[in-house]
């Protein structure tokens, strides 16, 4: 009597959300601390910050509202650091050396995301507009590439596994 092979199992894929949310929530804590600790070098505080994400939307009368302005630019940044992490799972879904290569991938994604906020999304929001500095925009994409892009990558790619 022969014995039936059993039949590979095929390895389910992890939901989604369950890999964006992951790689965004190490992103978005990277990357703000970083803000914090970047800022915190030049005088100013934590909430500080936060009010200057959520200046975005409001504009100068964010650095007058307090925890309530604070608390949105808590929220807008993580949401842009799980729109960063979306984005990037979509695409290695479809393109295999993002997740073959994410080391460099991750990078590179770093320094685009850097660039996306800095030439698209800030300009169109209502912050107050910052006075350009070589040292500040070298300081951002390094951030941007250790911070944000890697961890998302190397995130995804272990998910991926």
């Amino acid at each position: 009597m022969m014995k039936a092979v059993p039949a590979a199992v095929p390895v389910a894929e992890p939901l989604a959300y369950r890999v964006i949310l992951s790689a965004g929530l190490l992103s978005g804590v990277l990357d703000l601390t970083a803000a914090f600790v970047n800022s915190g070098l030049r005088g100013a505080s934590p909430i500080r910050v936060l009010q200057f994400i959520g200046s975005g939307w409001l504009g100068s009368v964010s650095f007058n509202s307090g925890l309530a302005s604070a608390s949105l630019g808590l929220i807008s940044h993580f949401l842009v650091a799980f729109s960063a992490s979306a984005v990037f799972y979509a695409a290695s879904r479809k393109l295999d050396f993002l997740t073959e290569q994410a080391v460099i991938s991750g990078i590179l994604y770093g320094i685009a995301v850097y660039w996306f906020m800095n030439l698209i999304v800030v300009p169109l929001s209502a912050a107050p507009k910052l006075k350009f500095s070589v040292v500040s925009m070298v300081t951002g994409l390094a951030i941007h590439m250790v911070c944000v892009g890697l961890p998302i990558a190397l995130t995804i790619r272990w998910y991926s596994k």
